[in-house]
């Protein structure tokens, strides 16, 4: 895949991406070199992760060897991308940074890392149990090969799209921004198993139930929405009633407004 790979910072995304790649042994642990911010972070690292990499506090002298790897995965907090610096000098030419920080724009990425070709990446909260999907953005200048590096990645722990970068904004609203709102579904419903007398964790579990279920028939029959909808709605009957108050209460234009309210969001940060 690559012999090298840099990590800046590693947070549960970046040990969702690099984890299965180490387990899979398509990259070494000691090809793996990743700077966190503080010292309680490689504290953590060194005691709790499984794999002996190499890990550095970024104050120290020794997290300069991450500009070495031709390779390096951006993915520290928004608020700490400004104090990432790239050296004058670096001593490959042909260096790819893959950028997961959500709004942070190729073109900002590009200005603030000259000397890189930049690959920009929107995954989901999924990928930490193999379940992500992930959208990616290449810069004009990669090469076919910097892509599928790009994409190998990811592919052990998600499912990848490829597209244009006026996408990403979108793509995050509804991936990513779109796990909370499902929470907040699965809560809601629980709760009105809760007013019918079941138990709390019963309903939970009832509502997760049956989200998935839902979702594995739609899939596995290929069928429309709608046609769903149609197979449990009867004339008069209990699921046309239930449907008739979310219309009322314009739950469907909530959640469509709610997306593009994150994708507004996304674009300011770019």
């Amino acid at each position: 895949m690559t012999d090298k790979i840099a990590i800046i910072g590693f947070g549960n995304i970046a040990n969702a991406i690099i984890t299965p790649l180490l387990e899979k042994n398509l990259i070494q642990p000691e090809n793996v070199y990743c700077v966190v911010k503080s010292k309680k972070s490689l504290e953590n690292i060194r005691k709790n992760y499984k794999h002996n990499i190499n890990v550095y506090e970024s104050s120290s002298k020794d997290s300069n060897k991450i500009w070495d790897c031709q390779v390096k995965l951006l993915s520290v907090k928004p608020q700490h991308f400004k104090d990432i610096i790239e050296p004058d000098i670096l001593k490959t030419k042909d260096n790819l940074l893959v950028s997961i920080l959500a709004g942070i724009s190729i073109e900002s990425l590009t200005q603030k890392f000259p000397n890189h070709k930049i690959a920009r990446v929107v995954t989901n909260i999924p990928i930490t149990v193999g379940k992500g999907l992930t959208g990616i953005a290449c810069g004009e200048n990669l090469t076919k090969d910097e892509k599928q590096v790009t994409k190998n990645l990811f592919e052990n722990s998600s499912k990848v799209y490829e597209f244009s970068e006026d996408y990403l904004d979108i793509f995050l609203a509804l991936t990513s921004s779109g796990p909370a709102i499902i929470a907040l579904i699965i809560e809601a419903l629980s709760d009105g198993g809760l007013s019918g007398g079941l138990p709390k964790n019963l309903s939970e579990e009832l509502a997760m139930e049956m989200i998935l279920g839902t979702i594995c028939l739609i899939k596995e029959k290929k069928i429309t929405t709608s046609e769903l909808k149609n197979l449990v709605t009867s004339p008069g009957g209990t699921t046309i009633s239930a449907l008739r108050v979310l219309e009322k209460k314009s739950i469907r234009s909530a959640l469509i407004e709610s997306i593009v309210s994150a994708c507004n969001r996304s674009k300011e940060f770019s």
